[in-house]
């Protein structure tokens, strides 16, 4: 079933803004993160290790969406300054596994502490329905992408021209 003029444009909309706003958002908290000493290259995978707690640094690339080498010089920096450390996996002598140091939790807790005081401010107004609503979105994106729609499968084909 198409969807109406209606939909699209709100798709088109939302997208659109989603693009914008996720690099505005990404701004505003690099300063939270440059405050620390960091960048947001640097503390974006500091934060996700503080979050998910130990896992692979192939996993971590997964999350973050970037290649293990990008990866791997943003975790060089990380253990140089004695917030990560890197351990051999146990199951996988190939495989390193992730942990904050005590330093890393340490600076973690202000990361957050300052990223909560950004997300109470901007988001002051916003209900937690809205936010519910936006989450389904997200939520749906992800699936979209897990079911193998990748952005050149999901373009609709092209016609080859007659003659």
């Amino acid at each position: 079933m198409a969807a109406s003029k209606e939909l699209c444009r709100l798709r088109l909309a939302f997208t659109h803004e989603m693009l914008l706003k996720s690099r505005l958002w990404r701004r505003l908290a690099d300063g939270v993160s440059k405050v620390h000493g960091l960048s947001d290259a640097v503390a974006i995978p500091l934060i996700l290790i503080g979050r998910l707690g130990t896992l692979t640094q192939t996993a971590l690339a997964d999350a973050i969406g970037v290649e293990g080498p990008t990866l791997v010089r943003h975790l060089d920096h990380l253990s140089a300054m004695g917030l990560i450390e890197r351990r051999e996996d146990p199951s996988d002598r190939r495989a390193k596994l992730l942990n904050l140091t005590a330093s890393g939790k340490l600076l973690l807790a202000r990361i957050e502490g300052d990223l909560g005081h950004l997300r109470d401010e901007a988001f002051a107004h916003i209900t937690a329905e809205d936010f519910e609503a936006c989450l389904r979105v997200f939520r749906a994106i992800e699936d979209h992408a897990k079911n193998g729609a990748e952005t050149e499968r999901a373009a609709p084909p092209r016609r080859a021209r007659a003659g």
